[in-house]
């Protein structure tokens, strides 16, 4: 029985291998906690010299790596010296010569390191393989540390991984950087929850504009993670240099109409966590100016009911409504007279007759300026912008407007508007409670009739 040998199953041998790479791992984690206190717990330690960085040019390196080849990179990457060696690549590309006076070809290089590579692509095992060789986790290499890529990509697995190994969940890239701050999409929910669970600070700004990530969340419109970093006390209330909170990031962002809806829920949920609705930021914009110039009518409702001020000017002077009335052409399909009868039910005044020009071409938007004045401004200013064929559409509507323009209204008007001025701001809430008949209230909440009278 000596010289036989016993037959390992496949199931055995797998379990063999594990325990061996979970050792590997405890004896890696050891010498680093020894290196550690070494360095700073003992004063009398000299630091260890920094290791000069080795560089690697080789495609076939490279592509062992991009394409997760397994058995490749463990041939290639058996010890600490070539798991941590710098992958450089070099392109060409066109660049400004001044001396010569044209464009020239000019030599970009690019670094990147082994794990990085493993962990942008998911590709676990050969990341385990490399940790397991003594691959510094942390290492922040051609601008980013592997967790960064795991999160932007993302790839839960390799951030599990990462933090088990004992990565920095605050790692800052070269640009400032933390991981949190990369999960931008909303499959790197996950990623977002590993990082916060391994003690990532939620209200860590990055180092130059100190957007932190609740900022990123708001401005890609993703609930979820709104949700998550509020649950880990996110600070709604935080600024960035520019003075943008997250209302700000969320209400400047939703610009296209099939995403409203999802910026109308983060909106929600930030106001509902304490957010601040008239907070300006970025050249005095609050987000009440910022959801008037995206056209979304939606939006400006949620910021006025939760106590906006409908005619604060900005930094350059303009109101929600200048911002409302510029955004009319853009956004015709988008109901913009329901945010311009938002903005003068909730106190804005009527803008400048000039302004007309803006909503023109949108009869209904037109109509709700027009009946704002207790006379209509001279038609000089906008008709020549009305193109013939809209004209002609609308004829019957554009020719009440030029007829009206400089005359006395009836008298039914002036006493709407004298009505909507002593209201003010609380012409929302407090027409349609008064004690008149159905028609009289809607009549005073400016309702499109197609004609000017």
């Amino acid at each position: 029985m000596a010289h036989e040998s016993f037959a390992f199953s496949p199931s055995a041998l797998r379990s063999l291998r594990l325990q061996r790479e979970l050792l590997e791992r405890d004896d890696r984690r050891r010498a680093l906690a020894r290196g550690w206190t070494e360095r700073r717990l003992l004063p009398g330690t000299p630091p260890s010299p920094p290791r000069r960085r080795q560089f690697c040019r080789d495609p076939a390196v490279h592509n062992a790596l991009y394409a997760g080849d397994l058995r490749r990179v463990q041939s290639i990457f058996r010890d600490e010296a070539t798991a941590n060696v710098v992958l450089e690549t070099v392109s060409e590309e066109l660049a400004w010569s001044p001396e010569q006076g044209l464009w020239v070809l000019s030599p970009r290089r690019q670094h990147t390191s082994a794990l990085r590579i493993a962990a942008a692509r998911g590709y676990e095992d050969c990341a385990r393989h490399l940790l397991l060789r003594g691959a510094a986790v942390d290492a922040v290499v051609g601008g980013r540390a592997p967790l960064h890529d795991s999160a932007a990509a993302p790839h839960p697995n390799c951030a599990r991984l990462l933090l088990a190994f004992g990565a920095d969940p605050n790692v800052l890239s070269a640009d400032g950087s933390a991981p949190l701050h990369l999960c931008t999409a909303p499959q790197s929910l996950r990623c977002a929850e590993l990082l916060l669970a391994h003690g990532a600070q939620v209200n860590l700004g990055t180092r130059d504009r100190q957007v932190t990530a609740l900022h990123v969340a708001a401005r890609q419109g993703l609930l979820a993670h709104v949700e998550l970093y509020l649950h880990h006390g996110a600070d709604p209330s935080l600024r960035t240099h520019q003075g943008e909170t997250p209302l700000n990031a969320a209400a400047a962002a939703a610009e296209r109409p099939e995403d409203a809806e999802r910026f109308l829920r983060v909106a929600e949920r930030l106001l509902a966590a304490g957010a601040e609705p008239g907070a300006a930021g970025r050249k005095g914009h609050t987000p009440l100016h910022n959801a008037c110039a995206n056209g979304h009518p939606a939006m400006a409702r949620l910021l006025l009911r939760h106590g906006a001020d409908a005619a604060i000017p900005n930094g350059a002077g303009d109101t929600p409504m200048d911002c409302a009335l510029r955004a009319v052409r853009e956004y015709r399909q988008q109901r913009p007279e329901e945010t311009l009868t938002l903005l003068l039910d909730h106190g804005a005044l009527p803008a400048h007759p000039k302004m007309l020009r803006l909503c023109c071409q949108h009869p209904p938007a037109l109509e709700v300026m027009l009946n704002a004045y207790d006379r209509v401004p001279p038609a000089d200013g906008w008709v020549e912008a009305v193109p013939p064929e809209l004209w002609e559409e609308h004829q019957e509507f554009y020719a009440s407007a030029v007829r009206m323009a400089g005359r006395p209204r009836r008298l039914q008007h002036l006493a709407r508007v004298a009505i909507r001025r002593h209201l003010g701001a609380r012409c929302r809430a407090a027409v349609p409670r008064l004690a008149l008949p159905p028609p009289l209230r809607r009549y005073l909440q400016l309702p499109i009739e197609g004609l000017i009278s």
